[in-house]
């Protein structure tokens, strides 16, 4: 099957429901045939009561809530059955092993996991595929086989957070200036790739702009405040920051906002916490880059039921990522994206 790709924001949106009409329509199911003219009931009942386990990153995140609130909202258009869990924090990565081991106890049909990490999940999600669960895979790719992926390209999403950053260090004078990495676990691909392709982006037209540092901040966000507060102090001419998460990015914001750094320091992040989209309308993050979590639950339930119905779901489906500032914060078109719904489990 080749990979998907959809745009962000409305049109993303409205991929979420045209797969959503065909999947309940019966055909992406199988669930009908040419005699009965699609089988609409036919293929709902192939799904009905499909027994599915979400399992996200981490529950107290705002960006993974949206995500299960986007599988919540396809649980009940899909009339599945659906349970919701994930630990309490990204770096818990044995805590969501054992919930994956859960799942195939509880003897769940199909598995939509964004795993904590690339290669230590690969052992249970091949016992789970091996006992028949379908394993759709969200945000952070595995290396191991799954039935399923959604997520990002976060190497090229990166590389727009490099170019805006330059762009913005070289409006400041700064184009050969100092720039901080600020991240939230260590070997995670979905962040490694981000910083790639942000290397990428910022050395297109800034080639003579330095990374002097990567902080790693254990998506502790009071540790990446006093990490990015120590940076402004050791480093006075720092021109730029990179946060490739929400943790680190609402982080850095406290930190430039205590040391009144904000007019000498630009900073671009990742995803849309509601402090980082009050941050980028105060001035203390110059930009993020916004995917779409409720996207990934919503398309996730979507693809494990169409997997345990028999049908063949996209392998890969990238929704794309935008990047969000001052001048398009309060655009009506990217509100559902910046303040999606959420929900705690």
């Amino acid at each position: 099957m080749a990979t998907k790709s959809v745009s962000l924001g409305a049109a993303g949106l409205a991929a979420v429901v045209t797969l959503a009409v065909g999947v309940v329509a019966g055909r992406a199911f199988g669930g009908g045939s040419d005699d009965d003219g699609g089988g609409g009931a036919a293929g709902t009942a192939a799904i009905a009561g499909t027994k599915i386990d979400v399992i996200v990153k981490a529950t107290e995140s705002e960006f993974w809530q949206s995500m299960l609130a986007g599988a919540k909202k396809a649980g009940s258009d899909l009339g599945v059955e659906l349970d919701l869990f994930g630990p309490t924090s990204e770096a818990d990565i044995e805590p969501q092993v054992r919930l994956v081991e859960d799942a195939i106890s509880r003897g769940a049909k199909a598995i939509v996991l964004a795993p904590n990490s690339s290669t230590a999940l690969n052992g249970v999600i091949d016992r789970a595929r091996s006992s028949g669960i379908k394993v759709i895979v969200v945000d952070n790719a595995v290396q191991t086989k799954s039935d399923g992926f959604i997520g990002t390209d976060n190497v090229k999403a990166g590389a727009q957070a490099g170019q805006r950053l330059c762009e913005l260090i070289t409006q400041a004078g700064k184009p050969n200036g100092k720039v901080l990495h600020e991240s939230a676990v260590s070997g995670v691909q979905v962040l490694i790739d981000r910083f790639e392709g942000f290397k990428q982006g910022l050395a297109e037209k800034c080639p003579q702009a330095t990374i002097v540092q990567t902080l790693v901040n254990d998506n502790d966000l009071n540790k990446a405040v006093g990490q990015v507060n120590d940076a402004l102090t050791r480093e006075p001419d720092l021109a730029g920051i990179f946060a490739d998460n929400n943790t680190s990015g609402v982080g850095t914001a406290k930190a430039v906002q205590e040391k009144g750094a904000a007019d000498r320091v630009a900073v671009v992040a990742f995803d849309s916490d509601p402090a980082e989209v009050e941050a980028v309308r105060s001035g203390g993050i110059d930009a993020i880059v916004v995917q779409n979590p409720f996207f990934f639950g919503y398309q996730g339930v979507v693809e494990a039921a169409m997997a345990v119905a028999g049908s063949n779901a996209p392998q890969r489906l990238d929704p794309g990522a935008v990047l969000v500032d001052k001048s398009n914060v309060d655009a009506e078109e990217l509100q559902s994206l910046l303040n999606p719904p959420k929900t705690k489990d």
